[in-house]
């Protein structure tokens, strides 16, 4: 089972039946579902799943709780930084919605910068997109950066600059960046960020973070540290540390959320999923006891 993004244009209210009978092979093929609450495509393909009583559904809303959600499903509620506002605090749960997903279907009014973006931070995590054009009833496979790069340079030059303001500057460095390295090489950067895309041990958290977690765990906060923990978590994948460690990814969310009270058992899978350790070591040896330890 895969767990596949679905997105699209707000402008988009009915789906073709292209789309729908795509729709209908995640059915018959049981894969999990993660879309958006947004009007338009989001709202679409919610009522679909809906229709054909599919319970495999996650809804991922930006804030507290979700504008749709059709089927009562699962809520995934991503947090946002204070202050954000406009098409950057919509933008929170796609980037999520990437990082979680093995393949992404967006779903294009031919217009919408937004739907195209979905598909840069898919590629950028080493994962194939198929992006439907309503309006030409036509499907591309977008497989690498390469052919992403392939598809802008057909598009209109005021559309790429409107995508390019509305990407994050990380996000459009892929697309600026050098194309000559393969994206076969083992040391091209969008692959050195996707867990286990190189055949490498899995990817360790950032030093940064180990510290935060350290921090936390020395503050014996429990609330602090699944806070911390399941941030650490999200940044790397749920669906990845699902895959790892066995345990169910809507379980891992619940456990790792705020106020979430997981066993024991499943934070060690998680931790080591993660490449982190704990270590005990008595207080009176250092200041900040160094609890995680890469």
């Amino acid at each position: 089972m895969n767990t596949i993004f679905i997105g699209g244009s707000r402008h988009v209210s009915r789906l073709p039946a292209e789309v729908k009978k795509r729709l209908d092979n995640v059915i018959a093929s049981h894969h999990q579902v993660i879309i958006g609450d947004a009007n338009g495509a989001d709202k679409a393909v919610q009522k679909h799943f809906f229709d054909a009583n599919y319970a495999n559904v996650t809804v991922f809303c930006s804030g507290d709780a979700p504008r749709n959600n059709l089927g009562s499903w699962t809520t995934h509620r991503v947090d946002v930084p204070k202050g954000t506002k406009g098409f950057q605090f919509y933008a929170a749960k796609d980037r999520e919605m990437a990082r979680e997903a093995d393949f992404g279907l967006m779903i294009w009014d031919g217009k919408s910068p937004g739907t195209v973006l979905n598909v840069l931070r898919l590629v950028q995590a080493g994962k194939i997109s198929v992006l439907f054009n309503v309006p030409d009833k036509a499907a591309v496979n977008v497989k690498t950066v390469e052919h992403y790069r392939d598809f802008i340079r057909q598009c209109d030059p005021s559309f790429c600059t409107d995508l390019r303001d509305r990407a994050t500057p990380q996000e459009w460095a892929l697309i600026e960046a050098d194309p000559q390295p393969s994206l076969l090489d083992h040391t091209h950067p969008s692959l050195m960020d996707v867990p286990g895309a190189s055949g490498a041990l899995p990817a360790q958290p950032a030093e940064e973070a180990v510290r935060t977690l350290n921090a936390a765990l020395a503050s014996g906060d429990a609330t602090r540290i699944m806070n911390v923990l399941g941030a650490i978590a999200r940044d790397r994948g749920m669906s990845q540390i699902a895959r790892e460690t066995g345990l169910a990814r809507e379980s891992l969310y619940r456990s790792l959320d705020a106020g979430g009270n997981p066993e024991f058992v499943t934070v060690m899978k998680v931790l080591s999923s993660l490449g982190v350790r704990l270590e005990a070591k008595p207080h009176d040896l250092s200041p900040v006891p160094n609890a995680a330890v890469l």
